[in-house]
């Protein structure tokens, strides 16, 4: 939950934060860039400015003009991009991107599984910023400023084993603009997962509260009390039922590192050759020599977690008009479901599954 302050209300995202400011009782009129720079010093007011012209600040649950002043008991919500750490040098690299739509405001890519987003501990080189940079490096981009080196207008990420499809920022206004999208939950987003065994009912919704694991840091989980980490909210619609396996569809309300993996790992559905939530094991089958050698082919094929980023849909932000992309299951991905499917097909003929 956020914490509350003096006046104030915080959280944060992993590429955005917010803040709520309860304007004092005594307050002069102000204008509202100048009200937000005293309290916000660690932004520019030509970035603060851009924020509001993008609809990421609003006051009393409404948009407002640049030149609004505030007045007491105004209450302002902010919703601003996250600003990077220091002592990040991105380098560009010339690393193929998958573009599926680019203008000057923003461009769309389907991301291969084994790309890493961000530079970080272990991948300071060769991951997708690294090619976005390469990418923009002709173009006279803010983004591209020293303030902006280690994001290159990120405002989510996908996990380095994860594919599909992601949208990039070219401009403050639009990274903004889609900063705060993703804060109202606004985008549109559905993945593709391929889970071990099957759901009872044909669509659902997952509630709970993800956090770290309170002995592993790298991994995390579901507290059920909500005691601890961030409320998330996984929809899932069956889209095919293979017996051993499920094909689904995740739509996400919330966005949580992992949140797909954990929840349905908690639901007792590791996705499919999972290796850090227990997929990359037999969790559901037979005990027969064959099935299990089946079952290690089918993670030599598909050799990281059953997991693609099928839909991306948000609001434009120049236009202001609804758009929707649509990418296919990856070959490795489309190649073990097919493999699935005949074994099944094939176990229900012979009357040997179960």
């Amino acid at each position: 939950m956020p914490s509350k302050e003096t006046g104030i209300l915080t959280f944060s995202e992993d590429y955005y934060d917010f803040r709520e400011f309860v304007v004092d009782p005594g307050q002069s009129p102000l204008r509202i860039d100048k009200f937000l720079l005293d309290r916000m010093q660690y932004l520019s007011r030509n970035r603060i400015q851009n924020a509001i012209k993008a609809g990421a600040v609003v006051v009393n649950e409404r948009e407002i003009k640049p030149n609004y002043r505030v007045r007491p008991g105004d209450v302002i919500q902010v919703v601003i991009p996250k600003q990077p750490g220091e002592g990040i040098k991105v380098i560009p690299e010339d690393i193929p991107l998958n573009v599926v739509y680019e203008d000057e405001d923003l461009l769309v890519i389907n991301k291969p599984a084994g790309l890493v987003v961000h530079p970080g501990v272990g991948n300071w080189r060769g991951t997708l910023v690294n090619a976005l940079a390469y990418h923009f490096r002709d173009l006279e981009l803010p983004l591209l400023d020293q303030n902006f080196k280690d994001r290159i207008g990120l405002v989510h990420r996908i996990d380095k084993n994860t594919s599909g499809l992601m949208v990039v920022a070219k401009t403050d206004f639009a990274l903004n603009h889609l900063a705060k999208q993703f804060f109202r939950h606004s985008i549109e987003r559905r993945y593709q997962a391929l889970i071990w065994g099957e759901f009872e009912e044909d669509s659902g919704t997952i509630r709970g509260h993800i956090g770290r694991h309170p002995r592993n840091r790298i991994l995390r989980t579901v507290f059920p009390e909500g005691d601890q980490g961030k409320w998330a909210v996984t929809h899932f619609r069956v889209l095919e039922r293979l017996y051993y396996v499920s094909l689904v569809e995740c739509q996400l309300e919330t966005g949580r590192t992992h949140q797909i993996r954990v929840h349905m790992q908690y639901k007792g559905h590791p996705l499919f050759n999972d290796d850090r939530y227990g997929g990359d094991r037999i969790c559901k089958g037979t005990v027969y020599s064959k099935y299990k050698q089946f079952v290690d082919n089918c993670f030599k094929i598909l050799p990281r977690h059953a997991l693609h980023a099928k839909v991306l849909g948000f609001v434009h932000p120049r236009t202001e008009k609804e758009i929707v992309f649509e990418s296919d299951l990856p070959e490795d991905f489309a190649t073990c479901l097919d493999k699935w499917r005949h074994y099944v097909d094939a176990r229900r003929d012979k009357n040997t599954l179960t």
